[in-house]
């Protein structure tokens, strides 16, 4: 057992990744440490990840004092209504829960999803629309847009 994850583990319920705004996440947390660790800290939170400055927003974060060299503890944390997670060229927003062992620092990190769809939302996905309805929509006869565009 060498690795962070060998002996830190989140293990969401129904191995679940993906949560509506306003779900309730339920998992366990476990742990097989070597000593006992002052603490645990346990948070679920998102970030921006890109270009600009990164921005964090921590949702919830519970700690367990002197939890032993090994053991495991049930948690569940409400969902805020967003941000969603979203995937752009030039910024995602990201979701995650970790628990990290003090005074060790060794960390573990599940990403997970938080969408209305279930999928994380992909910027730039929705083809523009020309004010002179050229593109997906045309615009119905006789309004100022079918007079302005050429041809109409």
């Amino acid at each position: 057992m060498n690795s962070a994850t060998d002996r830190l583990k989140i293990v969401l319920h129904e191995d679940k990744t993906a949560f509506a705004p306003r779900e309730t996440i339920r998992g366990v947390v476990e742990w097989n440490l070597d000593a006992n660790p002052r603490r645990l800290d346990l948070s679920l939170f998102w970030y921006t990840s890109g270009k600009g400055t990164r921005d964090v927003g921590m949702v919830h974060s519970t700690r367990y004092d002197n939890p032993g060299a090994s053991g495991s503890k049930d948690f569940s944390f409400a969902l805020p209504e967003g941000p969603f997670s979203v995937s752009g060229k030039l910024v995602s927003v990201i979701w995650a829960i970790e628990l990290t062992c003090w005074p060790t620092d060794e960390t573990v990190r599940r990403e997970i999803i938080v969408s209305p769809t279930g999928k994380e939302i992909v910027l730039g996905s929705v083809r523009p629309q020309s004010p002179f309805g050229r593109g997906p929509a045309e615009p119905k006869p006789d309004t100022p847009e079918s007079i302005l565009r050429p041809g109409g």
